[in-house]
């Protein structure tokens, strides 16, 4: 059920978040969530879309280096404590916690939450059985 994520690497200069944003535009993609990271000379951009396979190949054409990475999305209610429920869950089944970052769009009582675990299945299956419900492709489509 995990969702799928793409890795962009991009070169830390003016501009060239642009250039990917445009392309995404231009071929009709909708960004659902994104994380940027940067370094001196390269910054990583991770991003949730509703076309992950034509997002992949219209930025490879341009050069970009893409990765595809399976992540977990999470619906948690929008209140205090509520992403610490859904972080000790992990915790508690022994799951180490890679990055997280949060959707773009939100409900009135929930937001968004993409989790990057070292294992996805046990992940799911403690955020389930702990009463989560998981994001899904299908879920993307309909933000």
């Amino acid at each position: 059920m995990a969702i799928k994520q793409l890795t962009v690497f991009v070169e830390n200069k003016q501009g060239a978040l642009v250039s990917i944003t445009d392309t995404l535009a231009s071929n009709n993609i909708n960004i659902r969530a994104l994380s940027i990271a940067e370094t001196e000379d390269f910054g990583i951009l991770r991003l949730i879309v509703n076309d992950v396979e034509t997002a992949k190949e219209t930025l490879t054409e341009k050069g970009y280096l893409i990765k595809v990475t399976n992540v977990v999305g999470v619906k948690i209610g929008d209140a205090p404590g509520k992403l610490t429920a859904a972080l000790g869950v992990l915790d508690r089944a022994g799951i180490n916690m890679e990055y997280l970052y949060a959707f773009m769009a939100r409900t009135e009582k929930h937001a968004y939450v993409v989790f990057r675990v070292e294992d996805d299945e046990a992940a799911e299956s403690a955020l389930e059985s702990a009463g989560f419900h998981l994001i899904t492709n299908a879920d993307i489509l309909k933000l």
